[in-house]
């Protein structure tokens, strides 16, 4: 079994930064491509951002240039920085880690941006 938890949410005003990190524990022999979702009141769960088993990285359209995906080390921890942050990205932010029988999910970070 592998559990998640997320941590680094919070209030921030409007351009202001926050960075999230996401450490996986359990059984994890591999090396796992990780993503981060979002979600907003009513809305649904959004891919924010990606990265591979090898380290490449993607990102949805309306964070490219603003959020950064990492591991901070090799299997257990990855982060994401947020920069010059938005009231529309304020939201639950979840990680989740992928393998090949399922995905597992961490229980989320609430990130508010507002002034």
């Amino acid at each position: 079994q592998v559990q998640l938890v997320e941590s680094g949410g919070g209030l921030v005003q409007p351009g202001g930064s926050l960075r999230l990190s996401c450490a996986a524990s359990g059984t994890i022999n591999n090396i796992y491509p990780m993503d981060w979702y979002r979600q907003a009141p009513g809305k649904q769960r959004e891919l924010v951002a990606s990265i591979s088993s090898g380290g490449s990285t993607n990102y949805a359209g309306s964070v490219k240039g603003r959020f950064t995906i990492s591991r901070e080390n090799t299997k257990t921890t990855v982060s994401l920085q947020m920069n010059s942050l938005k009231p529309e990205d304020t939201a639950v932010y979840y990680c989740s880690l992928i393998t090949t029988l399922r995905n597992y999910w961490g229980q989320g970070t609430q990130v508010t941006v507002s002034s």
